[in-house]
């Protein structure tokens, strides 16, 4: 199981990961953050993105706030990281 910090920017045209900064992943997500709909998105768009399935993902600490603590399960922090990372350069 790996844990990932995740600074979410709710409300985006499109979901995309804008950068990393001291360990903290910034993703824009196209959805409200109302209802938990920002947070379903998330997790989809990260699901996506790790090639995971969603129920692998799950947000461990901050879901009403902007800063989550993320946990995956069934992949390591360094596949994570580089997934991520190419995704920036898209």
């Amino acid at each position: 199981m790996a844990k990932i910090t995740i600074q979410a920017h709710p409300g985006a045209k499109r979901n995309e990961v804008i950068r990393c900064v001291d360990g903290v992943w910034h993703v824009k997500i196209a959805a409200p953050p109302i209802e938990g709909k920002a947070n379903k998105k998330l997790i989809e768009f990260l699901s996506e993105v790790l090639d995971i399935p969603k129920s692998a993902i799950s947000i461990d600490k901050g879901a009403t706030g902007k800063r989550k603590m993320v946990e995956i399960t069934g992949v390591t922090i360094e596949a994570i990281t580089r997934k991520l990372g190419k995704y920036l350069l898209l």
